[in-house]
């Protein structure tokens, strides 16, 4: 009887730490019920929780899931962190249809990724990497030293801040999308969510000084009659140096209305930055700059090389990129990849005299060391004072970030613009001084300081 008694009492405890149902075992370890079954000849084990009735449910549509051959809840594929990387480039250059320079600032970030692994010596599966990982991962990108334009011969410098955020955030982005196509535990989070990108600060930013009216005036007056055409059109329409470069007579400008358009040209292998088109007022000076400018030409490149800037030719660059991608599948007998027809389309480009946006940003450096302002290495700074001056004056919210070519915040914001926007100290003076001035304590301050005076 003691025999019995005591089978009876195992068999009462098990029945209180494990459970079966068809295929799927539960078990309690601790106060956590996991499950464990096989499932295309692998042995998973999920975390399940702590309560067991909810484990009882799970188990039962489990193993309904198996017996229909259908994939259940904790399946996944696990690949490796390399497969993951060629499978997200791959969505973003034939689904999103993301530019082939954004697919190569995300394939350099990721590099970083790939290293790292390697370094670590680990096989580099994509469900293997834990949060624990993501912040070693940070601070191996805080200790490399790297080539600012990826040139091998150019001096080596820590990451910024703004650098490694972006590197992360690209990671994060790419295990989102491995933990949408099942390719993460489904009870896993993504450990790049896990480092809170949003609360790391960014300390080493370099800073922008915005050039005086006195440096502007100089900079201009030290320009050749071709650079002071590319500049003033930067800094009267805020316009990126990229966009200024591919911008054509016949499409994109309007000098009877007095109107630029920046607008995408996909089937010539270029488009805007964001995606926004956007038509930008001339104002007077700038028209008349630009009517003798195009001196009559009808079509082409509204800026051009140097060497073409007196060559009244014309290209007509539709035409002539048809006749390319024609002649180059006539000859080989295939199809385009989106790769080779970039460099083919790149080449007509340049046929037609396309200005490189660098050549642009070498002579906006040597005419700001001539006038003493060598921290100056970018015209992008005149896309900065364009949106300043804006807010300066006032001009609605909603029409700088239309001029900018900025989508407006998710809740309103002025998203990126405010980025750009850079607060004078006279114009928070005076924005001050307007809001305050009618208040009881401005006019009691006023007559105190008469008192006193």
């Amino acid at each position: 009887m003691a025999g019995v008694s005591s089978q009876t009492t195992s068999r009462s405890n098990r029945s209180k730490s494990e459970f079966r149902i068809g295929k799927v075992k539960g078990y309690l370890r601790g106060k956590i019920w996991y499950l464990y079954y096989f499932e295309s000849g692998k042995r998973l084990r999920p975390r399940v929780g702590s309560n067991k009735s909810a484990a009882e449910r799970v188990a039962a549509q489990i193993n309904g899931q198996l017996a229909g051959q259908a994939p259940t809840f904790f399946s996944f594929e696990d690949i490796s962190i390399e497969e993951l990387r060629a499978r997200w480039l791959e969505h973003h250059g034939h689904v999103l249809r993301s530019s082939l320079a954004t697919i190569g600032r995300y394939r350099t970030a990721t590099d970083h990724l790939l290293k790292y692994a390697s370094a670590q010596g680990w096989s580099g599966q994509a469900s293997q990497l834990t949060a624990l990982h993501a912040e070693r991962f940070v601070k191996y990108l805080r200790s490399i030293e790297v080539a600012p334009n990826g040139h091998p011969n150019s001096p080596k410098r820590p990451l910024r801040d703004k650098g490694v955020l972006f590197i992360l955030e690209t990671c994060r982005a790419m295990f989102t999308y491995a933990h949408k196509r099942r390719n993460l535990a489904p009870y896993a989070d993504n450990p790049f969510s896990l480092l809170d990108l949003g609360r790391i600060p960014v300390e080493d930013a370099k800073p922008i000084r915005l050039l005086t009216p006195d440096e502007e005036t100089r900079f201009f007056e030290g320009c050749n009659d071709w650079e002071r055409s590319i500049f003033l059109t930067l800094a009267l329409t805020g316009i990126r140096p990229g966009e200024l470069v591919h911008l054509l007579i016949d499409e994109d400008l309007d000098l009877d209305e007095g109107i630029l358009k920046v607008r995408n040209k996909a089937d010539l292998g270029w488009q805007v930055k964001t995606r926004c088109e956007r038509s930008i007022p001339l104002v007077s000076p700038l028209r008349d700059l630009l009517v003798r400018l195009v001196a009559g030409r009808k079509q082409g490149l509204l800026f051009r090389r140097e060497r073409y800037s007196a060559d009244a030719g014309q290209i007509d660059l539709r035409e002539r990129a048809r006749y390319r991608l024609t002649e180059y599948e006539q000859a080989t007998g295939q199809p385009l990849s989106r790769e080779k027809r970039q460099r083919l389309l790149k080449k007509v480009w340049t046929e037609a005299g396309l200005i490189r946006p660098e050549r642009v940003r070498l002579s906006f450096i040597r005419r700001a060391k001539a006038i003493g302002r060598p921290d100056c290495t970018a015209p992008k700074i005149f896309r900065h004072a364009f949106a300043t001056l804006l807010q300066d004056a006032n001009v609605d919210p909603l029409i700088r970030s239309e001029l900018m070519g900025h989508s407006i915040g998710a809740h309103g914001g002025l998203g990126m613009t405010g980025v750009y926007t850079h607060t004078r100290a006279t114009t928070k003076r005076d924005e001050l001084i307007r809001a305050m001035s009618a208040t009881p304590a401005f006019h009691a301050a006023e007559a105190a300081s008469a008192r006193l005076g």
